[in-house]
């Protein structure tokens, strides 16, 4: 006797692009109607941005640039500027992985049963430190330390603490909770349990949003000396407002050098730690 076939399945549609029982279609619809309203409601001149008149001032400017200054004075200006830029991003990034790690603590629940009174207070600190942006931030801290990099580092140092605390709170809170449990069950106290469980499962994690901070804190130095913070910034500013396009550009390519270094550098780290 021949095997007898299988009947054949039933044919199935495909699924429709809209259900409305489904509630990421009326998410996605959502999303559409605010973007279709963005476009609606702002006035987007993009006709006179694509048009020849436009193209030409835009190229005459950029002709302004060229050759940049490469005399010697300046370039080595622009290079005590750029370690200057540096040494902030990486001085602001260290306080703020410091601090980021002290208020984490208190922000994070550490297990089922931890009461964490402190959790809801200190996020709200968190919240406020990050929504303040590092030009806000430096502005207001050039009242206290003066003009130069002091407030500069100070500025990233203050918004970096908000936004690195705020994820090493949910790395912890995200943690593996089986090794801290078993120390608790030996009577580990909760600093032990933190040392020996929690820190060593979420540190490359924390590392890595370090390292990425630190890529967006070079960005934000360079920018911070616009409010006379020091580094690149400053020089930026200085040398646009005299029109000085030659020299601009000089800055410029040391701020794409600079960025592009770190983020080697960074990309470097990260993928060192997770080998």
């Amino acid at each position: 006797m021949t095997p007898r076939r299988a009947a054949n399945p039933p044919y199935k549609l495909p699924p429709t692009i809209f259900d409305a029982r489904c509630k990421a279609c009326w998410f996605t619809a959502g999303l559409l109607v605010l973007v279709v309203a963005s476009f609606w409601s702002l006035d987007l001149q993009w006709a006179q941005f694509f048009s020849a008149d436009a193209a030409h001032g835009m190229a005459r400017f950029m002709g302004e640039f060229f050759p940049p200054d490469l005399s010697l004075p300046f370039v080595r200006q622009v290079l005590l500027a750029t370690w200057e830029t540096l040494a902030m991003s990486a001085l602001g990034t260290v306080l703020a992985g410091a601090g980021g790690l002290l208020l984490a603590l208190p922000a994070s629940r550490l297990h089922v049963q931890d009461p964490s009174r402190a959790r809801a207070p200190t996020r709200l600190l968190l919240n406020a430190l990050r929504s303040v942006p590092e030009l806000v931030w430096a502005t207001l801290l050039l009242i206290a330390a003066g003009l130069g990099p002091f407030a500069g580092t100070l500025a990233l140092a203050v918004h970096t603490t908000g936004v690195l605390g705020r994820l090493f709170a949910e790395a912890i809170e995200n943690a593996p909770a089986g090794p801290g449990a078993a120390l608790r069950t030996q009577g580990a106290r909760t600093g032990q349990v933190f040392l020996y469980a929690t820190l060593p499962q979420v540190l490359p994690q924390l590392m890595s949003y370090t390292l990425y901070r630190w890529e967006n804190n070079i960005r934000a130095a360079a920018v911070l000396g616009v409010v006379g913070a020091g580094g690149l910034g400053q020089l930026l500013v200085f040398h646009m407002g005299l029109f000085h396009m030659d020299k601009t550009a000089t800055i410029l390519i040391a701020m794409l050098v600079l960025v592009g270094c770190v983020d080697a550098f960074s990309y470097f780290l990260r993928r060192l730690m997770t080998r």
